[in-house]
């Protein structure tokens, strides 16, 4: 019997490791097609994303119009397709042993559809068995609450059989705001001490490794 039947897995730097290799190299891009010589550090990339989300940190410290979302997110799916980021070492591990034990996984993401199934077919052999990502209305993207009660409707599971597994703040919001375990994924943000240290204070759980999480999963689950 698995200890989450439903695991809930983040994208970008939780699976793949795609923020410093193709989000932020793209938007960098970006930023200076729509604001010329305006430039902005990976660090506070990061932190906008984690505190504000992708869209309203280009809002406020931007001010993106509805527009150049728009634009800037087609423009982001042309880059992707030929910039395939790697997973990181050990998550395939758990999420076929998710699988082979009878488990679910479904993403909830601010990637795209197009990319997490590219990815996970290209990495893993496999789809997961459901996506809500930014393809999704901006009011039921995370951290909205609707992808954690759309799948407890679909499927019947319980908060407590779910567990969701993320790096960023969101996330945690998501999380809470339903009522279902999260674990920080903190093997993809080791280069971020302040951010790292207000997920582990937030967050149910914190692995600082894709191994760990996977012992935590499968082997203390045969222990108890």
């Amino acid at each position: 019997m698995l200890k989450f039947p439903c695991l809930i897995l983040d994208h970008d730097d939780t699976v793949v490791q795609s923020e410093a290799t193709v989000n932020y190299p793209f938007f960098v891009y970006i930023l200076d097609q729509f604001r010329p010589g305006t430039t902005i550090t990976l660090e506070d990339y990061v932190d906008g994303c984690c505190h504000l989300g992708f869209a309203d940190m280009c809002r406020k410290w931007y001010g993106f119009t509805e527009q150049e979302l728009v634009d800037e997110y087609k423009g982001w799916q042309g880059y992707i397709k030929d910039h395939i980021p790697a997973p990181f070492p050990g998550i395939e591990k758990i999420i076929h042993r998710q699988k082979a034990m009878g488990g679910r996984i479904f993403v909830v993401s601010h990637s795209s559809d197009t990319n997490i199934l590219r990815d996970y077919r290209a990495h893993f052999g496999m789809e997961p068995d459901g996506i809500y990502s930014w393809d999704l209305p901006e009011q039921l993207r995370k951290p909205s609450t609707y992808a954690l009660e759309d799948i407890q409707k679909k499927h019947g599971f319980s908060p407590a059989q779910m567990l969701v597994v993320d790096d960023m703040k969101p996330a945690w919001e998501m999380a809470h705001n339903a009522g279902v375990p999260i674990a920080f994924a903190a093997w993809g943000r080791k280069d971020y001490p302040e951010i790292a240290a207000e997920m582990r204070r937030l967050c149910d759980f914190s692995f600082d490794s894709t191994e760990a999480l996977e012992q935590f999963l499968f082997v203390e689950m045969r222990e108890l």
